[in-house]
């Protein structure tokens, strides 16, 4: 790839809006959502009356205040949602139990579990006097009522699908039994307990059990939180208001960070955190996604793994990487997360090197030494989806594939590429949204709905069936080791990077930290001393 070339793609964008450029899929939900562009249609809790309020509200400086570069689609955590609204509804709804920075879960609505030696059977203990954040007590009821509800939402490609039956035992406990051996299940517990005495108002009167409770929603504008003083763990030293500050234009948001009416800024490009001042520091991450050029593999040159191991050898990672977060992404080649090295398999890297003369060896081949014609559906509203495109269609030139780029809305994105399947590659990311490997490489196997790549592989569907029979945590690790693998060999699509995140955090406040699942746990931010 010529840099001067790509240097000019990336300097006809003035400021690299990282903010919400990645769209960061689901891996649980029917339609795996990703971070939207679109507003949220939900009404207000408590709508500001107009945009002089709206500002009036947010000057209030005893408010620990995030800026969001986008609203969040929905108040009900069991709706569709993306990364970026799962990360603000964290703080104000809980499973049976909830993440851990580690990667791990903890118990939070229950009190304690246990899981029985064949993996089918978890028995739940209500913990002793947790209660909603209008004051009513949780009940077993609302346990079960709100596991059947999300899986009545979320359909045939729920996690909870697996559950035969929930039985209360008595007003404690609760034991939910399992259609099949899956000792990862424990993860999927951390959907949302709700109230069912509040079931018609889920979207519009948002009540949960977690450490802050919605104060007011103005659409398009903020949400505002309070500390909820009947939380179940009163050891918690944090703050007590919180505002997430909708700011759909990301240079508008560093500016306000700069003037510090917010106090903390994501998803920071390398020139940004240069040209921050000392108030800030500066906290480096990755988004824990998987970024890449996603391939249909039942578009007929993809069929062949040929073509589709030619496409990871034309494409130049680093000068991506380099290019879009000046080096610091990490590189993959398969569908992991290098972060959660329990899960990762290391021995993927280095596979595909940037060889240009190996992919059109490859391609000559498989018949197309010609080259073939390739369009790149990318949704047009993230930046970085369309900036890479634009010099993947550089790289793939050298090696004679002829790349078309259409620029679809996300509602498009959605219907026609993710649902419909209606597309020949796309480039998209993918965050964790269930901490269970289970659910990120479901949607390779053969039969799942959100196999939107269409890969199939017999190997592949065998082993994935294995792992979730398979109780023993290092056979587990083999397989799914084995599962990545197949998709680097196979060339399922071509994995990127998990890309780099900067984050600005205003020295007035500590305690931030990062999560393997999308979160901004405001519950360990606190004044610093």
């Amino acid at each position: 790839m010529k840099k001067k070339s790509v240097t000019k793609i990336l300097l006809s964008v003035m400021v690299l809006l990282v903010s919400v450029a990645f769209c960061a899929c689901g891996s649980n939900k029917s339609t795996e959502s990703s971070e939207t562009g679109n507003s949220s249609s939900e009404k207000t809790t408590e709508s500001a009356a107009d945009g002089t309020q709206s500002d009036a509200a947010n000057s209030d400086t005893s408010c620990f205040t995030v800026g969001l570069s986008q609203e969040i689609s929905s108040l009900d955590p069991h709706e569709d949602t993306d990364a970026g609204t799962r990360s603000v509804l964290f703080n104000v709804f809980e499973g049976l139990v909830k993440p851990t920075t580690d990667g791990d879960v903890t118990p939070a609505v229950a009190s304690d579990y246990t899981i029985s030696d064949d993996a089918k059977t978890y028995t739940f203990t209500l913990r002793d006097g947790i209660t909603f954040q209008d004051g009513n007590p949780v009940t077993v009821e609302d346990i079960k009522y709100s596991l059947e509800r999300s899986a009545e939402m979320d359909g045939e490609s729920s996690a909870l699908s697996v559950i035969s039956d929930i039985k209360i035992v008595d007003d404690k406990t609760i034991e939910l039994t399992l259609s099949e051996a899956n000792s990862e299940f424990i993860y999927n517990l951390t959907i949302a307990i709700l109230e069912q005495a509040n079931d018609a108002n889920q979207a519009t009167n948002p009540i949960g059990t977690g450490p802050f409770k919605v104060k007011k929603f103005a659409e398009g504008q903020y949400l505002e939180l309070e500390k909820y003083d009947g939380y179940w763990n009163q050891d918690l030293d944090c703050v007590t208001s919180a505002k997430f500050k909708f700011i759909a234009d990301a240079q508008a948001a560093f500016l306000e960070l700069q003037g510090g009416t917010i106090d903390m800024l994501l998803y920071l490009t390398n020139d940004q955190v240069q040209a921050l001042n000392s108030d800030y520091n500066v906290v480096e991450s990755t988004m824990m996604l998987i970024h890449g050029l996603f391939l249909n593999n039942s578009y007929k040159p993809l069929q062949d793994v040929r073509v589709r191991q030619a496409l990871n050898y034309a494409i130049d990672r680093d000068a991506i990487n380099e290019f879009l977060f000046n080096g610091k992404s990490k590189i993959i080649q398969t569908h992991g997360y290098p972060m959660i090295t329990a899960w990762y398999n290391a021995d993927t890297e280095g596979t595909y090197t940037y060889d240009v003369e190996k992919a059109k060896e490859l391609l000559t081949e498989a018949g197309y030494g010609d080259g073939f014609d390739l369009e790149i559906t990318v949704p047009s509203n993230y930046s970085q989806h369309v900036q890479t495109a634009e010099i993947i269609a550089e790289q793939l030139a050298a090696v004679g594939v002829n790349v078309t780029i259409n620029q679809v809305e996300w509602s498009a994105w959605l219907s026609d590429v993710y649902q419909g399947r209606d597309y020949q590659s796309t480039v998209i990311g993918f965050d964790i949204s269930s901490q269970a490997p289970s659910t990120w490489y479901k949607r390779y196997y053969t039969e799942s709905s959100n196999d939107f790549t269409n890969f199939s592989n017999t190997e592949y569907d065998e082993l994935y069936g294995q792992a979730l029979a398979t109780v023993d945590k290092d056979q587990k690790h083999e397989i799914y080791n084995k599962l990545q693998q197949i998709l680097t060999d196979e060339a399922a699509s071509v994995f990127i990077e998990d890309p780099a995140n900067l984050i600005a955090l205003n020295k007035k406040y500590t305690g931030y930290q990062t999560y393997a699942v999308s979160a901004i746990d405001l519950s360990l931010i606190k004044l610093a001393q």
